[in-house]
């Protein structure tokens, strides 16, 4: 007995050892992407979309650049070089304490700083930094990136700390790419500011119960750079390293001009206008995408399938929209850069908390590629297709005598009715 409990806790020390592991190495997997630096000429090719739209757009304006620090972020240097042609009231940046970071990046204050009057070491590492643009300090008749002033924060520079809140608050612009591990928590900060936001962040991010019912309701839409642009980011040169022992090429970053570059499946959110997203797509009707479609999963149908659980149609790509159906269709995330508001309306999502699903199926028997068979619930979290025959190249699952297959998350919209 006395040995079979002994046996019980040393299994469950290894489950917690290992469930901390785990979770230790998601953690840290997503921390170096904190560190991820977006390039300036994304910056400038996708500010250059808001200033088409309207060149006045930034005029007498006040721009906050939180989680910002001009020695690695190409932000602050964009605005600063750009200001006067902006038409810039203000510039604010703010960086985050090296000693508060969640990675452990080797830190050396810059020349910079060091040779400022009012540098201190310990603050240096422990206190985040306040980057003000406001005024010709130089005198030589140019406000730019050589009259930037900068102090130490009372605090370690976290964007939801009051002194941040407070320059949130007085910023009518916060553009920025935030840490993607706390992106649920820096999007409610700016969702409750209320001001106009440009912020870079994960796909995925885009089925956030906490975000999509803001794209569902037009209130915050995809920036200028398509889905499909593979956005590199520049890294401290210690990640590189590890990035390169750790982290698989191609996937996760790329080798450009000897450099490591990290990649990440990035779009960009924002509630500026700009013109692609009033470009309507052009389409063909439903006959002709059954009959001429380039995809093979949709030309040479009977029709379009319909979901099991929702009252929709899958449609696997965007250009197979067809163009005079009138009902509810389920479509691509990548359908979020060509969303036209004047063409399509949003529906929303089929994710389980969207509430929309028409039935709820029990316990499921999920078939894996390699056979395996296991007990589960997912395929109530997704558009469930019916089918005739167990797929051969796919994962499906069983209910009862019935055989689904689960097709990725869907936006689901509708045409807009032009009467």
């Amino acid at each position: 007995m006395l040995q079979a409990l002994v046996s019980l806790q040393m299994l469950l020390g290894s489950f917690l050892f290992l469930n901390m592991a785990n979770s230790n190495l998601a953690s840290a997997r997503s921390s170096k992407q904190d560190e991820f630096y977006t390039q300036f000429y994304d910056i400038e090719n996708e500010i250059n979309a808001y200033l088409e739209y309207n060149p006045d757009v930034f005029k007498d304006k006040v721009v906050l650049l939180p989680c910002d620090d001009p020695e690695w972020s190409n932000f602050t240097r964009f605005f600063a070089q750009n200001f006067q042609s902006l038409g810039l009231k203000k510039l604010i940046s703010t960086s985050y304490a090296p000693k508060s970071k969640l990675m452990d990046i080797h830190y050396t204050p810059s020349l910079f700083e060091q040779e400022n009057p009012q540098f201190e070491l310990s603050k240096s590492e422990t206190h985040g930094k306040l980057f003000v643009l406001d005024k010709d300090v130089t005198g030589d008749g140019i406000i730019n990136i050589e009259d930037l002033q900068w102090s130490y924060l009372d605090g370690n520079g976290d964007f939801d700390s009051e002194e941040v809140t407070k320059l949130r608050d007085e910023a009518d612009f916060i553009i920025t790419n935030p840490p993607f591990s706390l992106f649920r928590k820096f999007f409610a900060w700016i969702m409750e500011s209320g001001k106009k936001f440009l912020l870079i962040c994960n796909k995925n991010c885009a089925s956030y119960k906490e975000v999509f019912p803001y794209i569902r309701d037009n209130k915050i839409w995809c920036g200028k750079t398509p889905m499909g642009v593979d956005l590199l980011f520049s890294m401290p040169p210690e990640l590189e390293d590890d990035f390169i022992q750790n982290e698989k090429e191609g996937s996760k970053y790329r080798i450009v001009n000897g450099k490591v570059m990290g990649r990440s499946a990035s779009v960009w959110f924002t509630n500026i206008e700009h013109g692609r997203r009033h470009q309507p797509l052009d389409l063909m009707t439903k006959a002709n995408n059954l009959r001429f479609s380039k995809h093979k999963d949709v030309r040479g149908l009977q029709d379009y399938l319909h979901y099991d659980n929702f009252d929709a149609i899958e449609v696997p790509w965007v250009d197979a929209i067809p163009s005079d159906y009138e009902g509810v269709m389920g479509v691509p995330i990548s359908f979020l850069d060509k969303y036209c508001p004047e063409q399509f309306q949003i529906i929303g999502i089929t994710q389980s908390w969207d509430n929309l699903a028409t039935k709820i199926y029990p316990e499921q028997i999920q078939v894996a590629k390699n056979g395996k068979r296991s007990r589960v619930t997912k395929l109530n979290d997704g558009a469930a297709i019916k089918v005739d025959t167990p797929p051969t190249d796919d994962v499906y699952y069983i209910v009862g005598d019935d055989i689904f297959t689960k097709a990725y998350v869907r936006i689901l919209i509708q045409k807009v009715n032009e009467n």
